[in-house]
């Protein structure tokens, strides 16, 4: 029975890991894109209402250590000062890897993000990969909301 199963999560590992595969209707994957690249846009324009509504209220995002945003009250006390105080902008965003299962799509990214003090400081970068899940949520503007989010450092950029 152990064999089964290692075989199997062995086999499940390695179908996971190609890079830059889909799955999901030709639908599903544009209204994920919208999704995404409304959050993108959101972020440039500073409008964090916008980044909430995008998000369903049960979200948890780990960025590290105990770097945890629990819930959407707690990702707007994150968000709000940041882009009070910041131009934020994303520089990169290269899909690695979207599934979809249902309603739920699971995505990961490769994403830079410059942010310009609005008091004409310099630049900061961050690059990291991302593991978003989102789920079909009648109450966000796109259908899709994140729900859950895992951040690492990128890889080195080729």
């Amino acid at each position: 029975m152990k064999i089964l199963i290692c075989t199997l999560v062995l086999a499940l590992l390695a179908g996971g890991c190609t890079a830059r595969h889909s799955s999901g209707s030709d639908d599903d994957r544009e209204s994920l894109k919208r999704t995404t690249r409304a959050i993108r846009d959101a972020f440039g324009r500073g409008d964090v209402d916008a980044i909430v509504a995008l998000h369903h209220p049960n979200v948890v995002k780990y960025f590290g250590g105990n770097n945890i945003v629990v819930g959407r009250e707690g990702l707007r006390q994150q968000l709000t000062g940041w882009l009070r105080d910041n131009n934020v902008e994303f520089t990169e965003n290269r899909i690695e890897s979207t599934l979809f299962n249902g309603g739920t799509a699971v995505e990961t990214t490769i994403f830079a993000i410059k942010s310009t003090p609005k008091n004409g400081g310099p630049p900061a970068y961050a690059r990291g990969r991302s593991m978003v899940v989102y789920i079909r949520y009648k109450d966000s503007p796109t259908g899709w909301a994140s729900i859950r989010e895992v951040t690492q450092e990128a890889p080195a950029a080729k």
